[in-house]
């Protein structure tokens, strides 16, 4: 690998470029994992960087996440028989329930994908 060099007054600057140039789109939990990889696993960050997994690696995470998030919500919803009718019914307690079953979930999803 050769490198070239750009003087900026009195400093050479290495002239860097990032072969990947595809846009990543990269939701709450890509951040969130970013945010636990920079914290607590640097050596896994900086590696990822430098190889420029990074970024492919985060929008995988967070596709992974919300798909399994869905998935858990319904089955949830299933169990503990939280349907339109209730919806139509009593619209507090589904909102209440629907709360219970969201942050359930995501629970789930963070230890099993994001703090890992």
């Amino acid at each position: 690998m050769e490198l070239t060099y750009t003087q900026c007054d009195d400093y050479f600057i290495p002239d860097l470029v990032l072969s990947d140039t595809k846009e990543y789109h990269i939701g709450k939990y890509g951040r969130m994992r970013r945010a636990y990889l920079k914290d607590h696993r640097p050596i896994l960050y900086t590696d990822l960087i430098v190889t420029e997994k990074l970024f492919p690696h985060l929008e995988k995470i967070d596709t992974a996440c919300r798909e399994r998030l869905e998935i858990i919500e319904k089955s949830m919803m299933q169990q503990e028989g939280v349907m339109e009718a209730l919806k139509a019914a009593d619209q507090m307690a589904w909102v209440c329930s629907m709360n219970s079953i969201r942050s359930r979930a995501e629970n789930i999803v963070l230890t099993e994908l994001i703090y890992c």
